[in-house]
This record gives structure tokens, C-alpha cells and sequence, in this order.
């Protein structure tokens, strides 16, 4: 991967992490457990994905590092 790609992502990674902090304030108290409910269902969905990457029938270990990392990311947000 190019030096200027990584710099593009991790450019998007930091603007998207700003607008979903702004977003995230503007929620009234009303909307945040609907939200909250929507969110822990697409979770579930993304353990699911992981574990099947994790667990899936070529055993590479990139493929075990990432499954695992994401079934954890996904844990603790659920």
C-alpha cells in the first residue's frame, strides 16, 4: 500500500470518527435507545461475520488475527 493511500484512509477514519462525535451529540435522549437497539442488532450481525472469518476453512493466520479482532471490537460494543 502506497504512502499516500494510508494517509487518505486514515484521513477518512479521522473525519468519520469527528462527524459521528458530532452526530452522537445531536441525538436527543428520546431517539438514543431506539438507536442504541438498531446498533446492537448490526453488532450481532458483525460477531456473526467474525467468527465465520475467524473460524473459516482456510486457516490463515491473517485471517484468525482479524476474525478474532473483530469479534472482540464487536463484543464491546455490544
Amino acid at each position: 500500500m502506497s504512502g499516500e493511500v494510508l494517509v487518505l484512509i486514515i484521513f477518512v477514519f479521522v473525519l468519520s470518527m469527528a462527524l459521528g462525535l458530532e452526530l452522537i451529540s445531536k441525538v436527543p435522549a428520546m431517539l438514543h435507545t431506539p438507536l442504541m437497539s438498531g446498533s446492537n442488532a448490526i453488532s450481532g450481525i458483525a460477531i456473526v461475520g467474525a467468527l465465520l472469518a475467524a473460524g473459516g476453512t482456510e486457516n490463515e493466520i491473517l485471517n484468525i488475527t482479524l476474525g478474532t479482532v473483530a469479534v472482540v471490537l464487536a463484543t464491546i460494543n455490544v
